[in-house]
């Protein structure tokens, strides 16, 4: 993703200030569903229907066992609690945190968020379209105070997508913040 790592130094100066640190990792098997390579002519970016929605086709990505799956170099994970792996069912794709593209499957953080008292979510990551979008979405729903850190997130931007993520996390309640805001 262009400028994706730029989030990387942006993350770990802030992972200091929190008590509570959450991980999530893209985790797709070969011949993913999501992927353009699974489907005999389509590309990437082109759309199919699957029984659970519209489905963005990806390139090949984030397979366990090659580099492309591990966290960039430089993210300080040390203080990581929690790490969500999502998209490993072949047959169905994940963006959010906490819920499968099914809206009805959970990842399991909501039900670790609450089991530990944690009632605020601030944000962070790739990406602000995808991702963060939908877990931020699934967040609100779910009852938790989200925000979105702004200098911490890059999105795909595929036709003004990343303006109407921010528009519809806005819609549903999630908070965008800068990061100077955030502690002072």
């Amino acid at each position: 993703m262009p400028n994706g790592s730029e989030v990387v130094p942006v993350i770990n100066r802030l992972a200091g200030r929190f008590a509570h640190i959450g991980l999530t990792q893209d985790w797709h098997p070969r011949g993913h569903i999501s992927f353009a390579s699974s489907h005999s002519g389509k590309k990437p970016l082109e759309t199919i229907e699957l029984p659970y929605g519209e489905q963005i086709l990806w390139p090949d990505h984030c397979i366990p066992g090659t580099k492309g799956a591990e966290f960039h170099p430089d993210l300080a994970t040390t203080r990581g609690e929690v790490i969500i792996r999502k998209g490993f069912n072949p047959a169905l794709d994940s963006y959010s945190a906490l819920y499968e593209n099914d809206h009805r499957t959970p990842t399991g953080l909501a039900g670790y968020l609450r089991s530990r008292g944690i009632r605020r979510f601030f944000m962070a990551g790739l990406a602000t379209d995808f991702c963060v979008l939908y877990s931020a979405l699934d967040a609100c729903r779910e009852g938790f105070s989200v925000h979105v850190i702004e200098e911490a997130v890059r999105g795909i931007d595929i036709n003004d997508s990343v303006e109407k993520a921010w528009r519809a996390m806005n819609e549903a309640g999630a908070g965008r913040v800068r990061e100077h805001d955030l502690f002072s």
